[in-house]
């Protein structure tokens, strides 16, 4: 099936996204990552919704729909800010209440991609907002596992070092509309200093590959933080260029990093195969190999606990099982009761049949 050869260790993939209805290898999104599941030999995926940069409310339903159909699914759920700036959702569709329908419909975290500048723009350039800050405090007083995008590379912020790529993609932000990327990480620590036993993991590496001093200071501060290890090839390119120093980082702080590919269907399978297998190398052998900046990539080769707390247990800490919550039905039924005027005719046509299936 792939080129890449199994896995035969425990490992979770923490960072996958589920964006579009099929594709020509599996066909239908309930099929997204099952082959990919069985043939790298992962013990368990999780799904990050993405609302207000992928498909709103839908994106939760595609989610929880999957992972009612597809056992061993983890999933964490994302909000839907209906009316910008934020603050002004109707009545009854506030963030908290959001929260909290989605803990009732099963879900095993949150996942904030309100930190992307893209996302943080139209929501009114700041993390520092009452509606964000009560969502923050019901969180941390649930305990629950976040799964927080805050900022991209720094360099997307400078004209001169911005990838094409980046731009092509509409993520450069140095016209002076976005807020720059020293004052969010600032928000960032400020939220934190409020709730310092927010659960939170900062996906790719709080993009602070290139300041270790910086993220090592956060966690001696923050014993409540963790960081995921999704690309970025800019990321992996740091870790190369001070390989050992990342050697002896990676064992100090085990406890704190997680395995993720950030893989997004409609992608091909062996497209999450290939990522997988480099991050699971660069973990646990020594081997080198062609990564994803293409430039080579040695292996940290760590062993024992420090290799175990990155592949799984780190995750399995975080959402507090090493099992997924059960979908509830009759919750998931009143989500899309209640929503469904938020769809549009397409989701409406595609779930609405998944629906009268699955949960009526």
């Amino acid at each position: 099936m792939f080129n890449e050869a199994k896995i035969n260790e425990k490992i979770i993939d923490s960072h996958l996204h589920l964006e579009e209805w099929k594709n020509d290898e599996v066909g239908h999104f309930l099929n997204a990552f099952e082959r990919y599941r069985e043939g790298m030999n992962l013990d368990g995926i999780n799904i990050c919704a993405l609302n207000n940069h992928a498909r709103g409310v839908a994106n939760n339903i595609m989610i929880a729909l999957y992972k009612l159909v597809n056992k061993g699914t983890y999933a964490h759920g994302a909000l839907d800010h209906i009316v910008k700036p934020i603050g002004k959702n109707p009545d009854g569709m506030d963030l908290v209440t959001q929260y909290r329908e989605l803990m009732e419909i099963g879900f095993d975290g949150i996942k904030l991609i309100e930190g992307k500048p893209t996302v943080l723009k139209p929501i009114g350039g700041t993390l520092l907002s009452p509606y964000l800050d009560a969502l923050f405090c019901e969180m941390e007083k649930d305990g629950t596992h976040i799964v927080f995008h805050v900022n991209d590379p720094d360099e997307f912020w400078d004209d001169e070092l911005v990838p094409d790529w980046a731009k092509s993609n509409g993520w450069f932000y140095a016209d002076g509309t976005y807020p720059d990327f020293w004052t969010v990480t600032k928000e960032i620590e400020t939220i934190l200093d409020k709730y310092p036993s927010l659960n939170v993991t900062f996906a790719h590496f709080f993009f602070y590959a290139k300041y270790p001093e910086k993220l090592e200071a956060m966690f001696k501060k923050y014993e409540n933080m963790a960081v995921d290890i999704t690309p970025g090839g800019e990321m992996y390119l740091a870790f190369e260029k001070n390989h050992d120093f990342y050697v002896d980082f990676f064992k100090k702080y085990s406890s704190r990093i997680l395995v993720g590919t950030d893989a997004t269907f409609p992608w091909e399978s062996y497209t999450h195969a290939w990522s997988i297998d480099k991050l699971y190398r660069f973990i646990a052998t020594s081997d080198t190999t062609m990564a994803f900046c293409d430039q080579n990539l040695r292996g940290l080769n760590l062993d024992g606990e420090d290799k175990e707390n990155i592949l799984y247990k780190n995750f399995e800490r975080r959402v507090g099982r090493s099992t997924p919550k059960e979908i509830n039905k009759k919750a998931l039924l009143a989500y899309f009761e209640k929503y469904k005027g938020l769809l549009s005719d397409e989701e409406l046509s595609e779930l609405s049949p998944l629906v009268d299936k699955y949960l009526r």
